[in-house]
């Protein structure tokens, strides 16, 4: 009768109720079937879910798959995937739509990566370690909350495209070495708080792409004008009035360019230009006048 009794005038705290208690009870009622649920569900989803992860790592590792894919899993910690950090031979490894908060320096284990990828998380901070990822080539890290890059964050050989927008990063988060990253391709730094660009952009020679869009941007620095390999540049959303005349060096007005430069304060000269069209700024800015 205790038991029961225990059940019957319970003041629906579920914290205090045993589980054997809850269990011994003849009548359970629903609501307080309700609070118990409410208390373990989450644990039993925790276990399936580690269950799961797990077993994704097992069927990686026996049929020797080079790619992981533990997008949407509830992960908030990376350590809690069990043997993940044994899978030194995975190229790719997808990690979005998760609720991952630090990656620990156990990520330098996973030597072989090319791909990887942590799109929408919670992640504040990166360990130095993840420079050792020699092979890595695509990294996106975009829409985190990162206010800082680890020091020696340059030391990627191989890296060709980076995302890292949606962050709360400025022109003061970049390491020394971040423009040593000359294999880059493509460069995300979009919806962050960038005011300047440092003029060290001019030494990724080979970059493609570059994304400012919605930034404080207030100027751009005349290496800009350097990067002559770039197909398409996207400065729209900031706060820029003027363009630097070296700009004029890049070919952004072909039919397979893109130049995207909306929503800024532009100067009148300037304005009426961008109402003719993106050859006639181009002509602008490289005429006499303007130089």
């Amino acid at each position: 009768m205790k038991s029961s009794y225990f059940v019957s005038v319970g003041v629906y705290n579920s914290k205090m109720l045993p589980f054997r208690v809850l269990v011994a009870a003849p009548k359970l009622s629903v609501l307080r079937r309700s609070a118990f649920e409410r208390i373990y569900s989450p644990l039993l989803s925790v276990v399936n879910m580690s269950k799961s992860l797990k077993k994704i790592v097992e069927e990686c590792r026996e049929k020797s798959q080079t790619e992981v894919d533990m997008s949407e899993r509830g992960i908030s910690n990376m350590l809690e995937v069990p043997g993940l950090f044994t899978l030194s031979n995975i190229t790719q490894l997808v990690l979005s739509h998760n609720k991952i908060t630090t990656v620990p320096p156990n990520i330098a284990d996973m030597k072989n990566l090319e791909v990887l990828n942590f799109f929408n998380n919670q992640i504040e901070e990166l360990p130095t370690q993840i420079s050792s990822l020699q092979k890595l080539k695509h990294l996106n890290l975009g829409m985190n909350r990162l206010s800082t890059l680890p020091r020696g964050f340059g030391s990627l050989p191989a890296l060709e495209v980076l995302d890292l927008t949606y962050n709360n990063l400025n022109e003061n988060a970049l390491p020394g070495n971040f423009f040593y990253l000359t294999t880059l391709r493509a460069l995300y730094l979009s919806d962050n708080d960038f005011e300047t660009l440092p003029p060290d952009i001019g030494k990724l020679t080979k970059l493609q792409i570059i994304s400012l869009r919605d930034n404080d941007l207030v100027s751009l620095p005349k290496e800009t004008g350097d990067l002559t390999q770039l197909k398409e540049l996207h400065i729209q959303g900031n706060r820029l009035t003027v363009l630097p005349p070296e700009l004029g060096n890049l070919d952004l007005t072909g039919q397979k360019q893109v130049f995207k430069a909306e929503n800024n304060p532009w100067v009148t000269p300037i304005a009426d230009q961008f109402q003719l069209g993106v050859s006639h700024v181009f002509e602008y800015i490289r005429s006499e006048t303007y130089k």
